[in-house]
């Protein structure tokens, strides 16, 4: 705070910073790997599909209607993201010098992001004008990696293309500086040094500066052709395509790579084209015909990938949050935006079978980790790493169980709720619960209720666990919890947990419309009491190219009725006018 923003423009400029310095605290207290690989799997999730939408915007706006509508994943996230360019790309003790020198010239000053960026490049005599351009273009940069091995030279090529796709008013990008770290695998799994033609030696992982449309670095002395470890620790936020990364490669990287992030990127690319393969299969086949029918003709979950699952979970040297994380399907928001005009119910059913054929493929060994990683029940609940790991991993390993929906796991579920003396393990029970059609998941949330009821705050989760529930037509349950006494409209909270929560749930694509018809009343409702909720809930709009033609249509019919309404406020009028603009 004794250094602050000149104008509202550079919001990014504390905010982004405040982000990278809070996710740097909570990696130094529980697991670094897992803590990152949750920042990035939230960009991937909320903030690739902002830049992709019509409300695209860079870290640094340079208009809007309503400052309101920029509090936004774009300005803090992706925010915190470009100053982890200046740590990659200077190191630790470059970044330190160059926060000093900020502070030194700037305490106690109103100041841009472009005198964030001097005091960076000046302290450590470097050019980095190429990540000003972060600052001012929109978009998630697609950078495309191509190799060439050659046996008798003993070098390996990486070769880089980057491109920006257009967006709402910027038709046209620049290249930016993108840090693109990595290290080169030998066919056992471990790292090669590293001599960059050039360069000398690197050690194992070294930082190439991708700074023009098209770049390529030699590496000398390599013995083997090597599977390249690429953009480790996700050193920038951009989409990597790998021209010639096969199965194989993957498979490698998942059991071997020294970079906890790309060994869990790995088992994400590996179930990405799984699941890629069996919604193909089962949007080109007859609907009539069952899903799991559809998919296992497509060859369903391969032994292959089963195998690389059940490795993970029996590693016992990896720490149980980071299995925990290497057994989470991608999103569907990450799905989706890999499918062109997706049918977003059918990619919930996809990745819904993918979860059952792990379940019953390994449920011996996802007993097992549940058994190793219980605590008899009464046991005072403890915050630390350890005990964190183990209940991240035995929840996880519940959940996938229950996607079997068998009574004996249900019933179990419903005791591990009971006994529960923490939160994290009561939530995690009630989440899974909520989504079968079973006696114990009212009993479950009635029990829930009784013993919260007089804890609003406690009550949000309540609310937010049923709006986001799976169950087909859930939409009557969340007509109903706006007449319950939880429920306060006027309360911003309460309708983040019931409307966005219903909003990210596979209902509100319901192929009849009506979860957009619901939340399209519920804007209009919310405009009269609240403008920036309304527009916060409005934005559950602004993705709709990404699906099939008949949800769009339906989601524009939408837009056009909220549009039409008289006194709209400026905060909505700024999303819709924006969204229809893609029409």
């Amino acid at each position: 705070n004794r250094v602050t923003c000149r104008d509202w423009f550079q919001l990014t400029l504390k905010e982004g910073l405040t982000v990278f310095r809070d996710q740097g605290f909570s990696a130094d207290m529980n697991s670094a790997p897992v803590k990152r690989i949750e920042d990035v799997a939230l960009l991937r999730a909320s903030q690739f599909s902002e830049d992709a939408g019509p409300m695209a915007h860079p870290i640094r706006p340079d208009s809007y209607i309503k400052m309101d509508n920029f509090y936004t994943v774009t300005v803090y996230e992706k925010g915190s993201e470009i100053i982890r360019l200046y740590h990659t790309l200077l190191g630790p003790q470059g970044f330190r010098k160059g926060m000093d020198l900020y502070f030194q010239r700037h305490d106690g000053q109103a100041v841009t992001c472009d005198d964030f960026l001097a005091a960076m490049a000046d302290a450590n005599g470097e050019d980095l004008s190429g990540v000003g351009r972060w600052y001012s273009q929109a978009g998630t940069p697609m950078l495309t990696v191509s190799t060439a091995y050659d046996a008798a030279k003993k070098s390996f090529t990486i070769s880089t293309h980057q491109v920006t796709p257009p967006t709402n008013g910027q038709p046209d990008k620049l290249p930016v500086l993108i840090p693109l770290k990595v290290g080169l695998l030998g066919p056992d799994g471990q790292d090669l040094p590293l001599h960059l033609e050039g360069k000398g030696d690197l050690g194992a992982s070294t930082v190439l500066r991708c700074d023009a449309e098209h770049n390529s670095f030699t590496f000398t002395d390599v013995a083997v052709e090597p599977v390249p470890s690429l953009l480790r620790g996700f050193s920038a936020p951009v989409k990597l395509v790998v021209q010639g990364q096969t199965d194989d490669h993957l498979r490698l990287m998942f059991a071997h790579d020294s970079d906890p992030f790309n060994r869990w990127e790995a088992g994400q690319r590996l179930y990405m084209k799984l699941l890629l393969q069996l919604y193909s299969a089962a949007a080109g086949a007859a609907s009539s015909v069952p899903l799991a029918e559809r998919c296992a003709a497509a060859g369903g979950v391969p032994g292959e990938l089963v195998a690389a699952f059940r490795a993970v979970l029996e590693d016992g040297k990896l720490d149980g949050s980071f299995k925990a994380m290497a057994m989470r399907l991608p999103s569907m928001a990450e799905i989706v935006d890999r499918i062109d005009e997706a049918d977003p119910v059918l990619v919930w059913q996809v990745r819904h079978y993918v979860y059952q054929q792990l379940a019953q493929q390994l449920r011996p060994q996802l007993e097992a980790a549940i058994k190793a990683n219980d605590v008899p029940p009464g046991t005072p609940y403890e915050f630390n790493a350890q005990q964190c790991a183990r209940r991240v991993l035995r929840n996880m390993s519940e959940s996938i169980l229950g996607s079997l929906e068998s009574p004996e796991i249900q019933e179990q579920l419903l005791r591990r709720f009971r006994e529960a003396t923490n939160m994290t393990d009561r939530m995690a029970a009630l989440t899974v619960l909520c989504d079968t059609d079973t006696p114990g998941r009212e009993q479950a949330l009635q029990e829930f209720y009784e013993v919260n009821k007089d804890k609003p705050l406690v009550l949000l989760k309540w609310l937010a666990v049923q709006a986001s529930c799976a169950l087909p037509g859930n939409i009557a349950k969340v007509r109903a919890l706006m007449q319950h006494p939880a429920f306060t409209i006027t309360t911003p909270n309460c309708c983040y947990s019931l409307f966005l929560g219903f909003a990210r749930s596979v209902n509100f694509h319901a192929a009849d419309g009506s979860g957009y018809e619901f939340i399209g009343d519920s804007v209009i409702k919310m405009d009269k009491i609240n403008h920036q909720v309304a527009s916060r809930i409005a934005g559950a709009f602004t993705t709709f190219k990404q699906y099939d033609k008949e949800r769009q249509a339906m989601m524009v019919a939408q837009l056009r009725r909220i549009a039409a309404v008289e006194g709209l406020s400026e905060n909505v009028f700024e999303i819709v006018t924006k969204s229809l603009q893609q029409v």
